[in-house]
């Protein structure tokens, strides 16, 4: 490998709730993408950026891309992440072990294609209790395409992710660095509070009561010893307003309590978090609405 500095940008592709956030953060080496059991938890192109002597890798998690066009929201989250795949210098297509189907087939297509190097990234492998079915699942995929490397990694446990950034960093251009060496996201802090808050929403709510709902910060600010944050959350329904809140406000306290303890980690200072609950109908269809609300290619 040539002893120039490299950068680039990797985009990590695949179908809904295959491990790209977690791996994103485990690459990273901090929690930079919210996480959840539920598939389009990611909702935004988020940046992710490791830089080290010879290296910069900037590493874009991209929502899953999924066949469902029927709001406003999820054509601009299937395009954020097709954007996010037109500008990547290399993409790490992501699957799960021992499970293939039309959907990785789908985004599989996309990527025939577009002309860019793709390294198949099988996630998950810690999860296949007889590790001898790895091999010819691992043959059959092999065959799809013309994949720079196949590399079977468990993002979760962080196996395998040494042998991938062998794989990732010598397909990067010769370049200088694009950000600060300290810097580990495009992001700003009012985005992760509200994205910290809206994956506690997908944690504790159930159905589909999560996928109605959004977070908007209305303030941040240094406020005593600590952080003053007011949020306001989104609902698409009247009764979706009812169960966010809870009876009595339960579960909107529930989800303050288990938010602050991860606010008050990404600040280092005391949290005071305020939340409000209000309603604008069927939002997610809305592109006036959504793009108020901060989702943007």
């Amino acid at each position: 490998m040539s002893n120039e500095f490299r950068c680039g940008f990797v985009a990590l592709v695949g179908r809904p709730n295959v491990g790209k956030s977690t791996l994103l953060n485990r690459l990273v080496g901090k929690k930079i993408s919210i996480v959840t059991p539920k598939a389009q938890t990611t909702r935004h192109r988020i940046l992710g950026i490791v830089t080290r002597p010879d290296v910069q890798v900037i590493l874009v998690d991209t929502p899953g891309l999924h066949r469902s066009d029927s709001s406003y929201l999820n054509r601009l989250m299937n395009q954020a992440a097709i954007t996010g795949l037109d500008d990547a210098d290399l993409v790490l297509f992501i699957t799960e072990a021992l499970r293939w189907n039309e959907k990785d087939q789908r985004v599989l297509d996309i990527l025939s294609s577009r002309d860019r190097q793709v390294v198949l990234v099988i996630n998950k492998i810690d999860q296949v209790r007889d590790k001898k079915q790895l091999l010819p699942f691992i043959a059959m995929l092999s065959k799809k395409a013309d994949f720079a490397a196949v590399v079977p990694v468990s993002a979760r446990k962080s196996i395998g992710l040494d042998s991938l950034n062998d794989e990732i960093l010598p397909r990067l251009p010769v370049s200088p660095a694009l950000f600060d060496s300290g810097q580990l996201t495009d992001r700003s802090r009012e985005f992760q509070a509200a994205e910290i808050i809206r994956e506690k929403l997908m944690l504790m709510l159930q159905e589909e009561v999560p996928y109605g709902t959004t977070v908007q910060i209305e303030r941040y600010e240094k406020s005593g010893k600590g952080y003053a944050i007011s949020a306001l959350i989104w609902v698409a329904r009247s009764g979706q307003k009812k169960i966010v809140i809870g009876s009595k406000g339960s579960m909107l306290k529930k989800i303050g309590e288990s938010a602050r303890k991860d606010l008050k980690r990404l600040v280092g200072e005391p949290v005071h978090l305020e939340m409000w609950v209000k309603v604008k109908e069927k939002w997610a269809d809305n592109e006036m609405a959504v793009k108020s609300m901060g989702y943007e290619l």
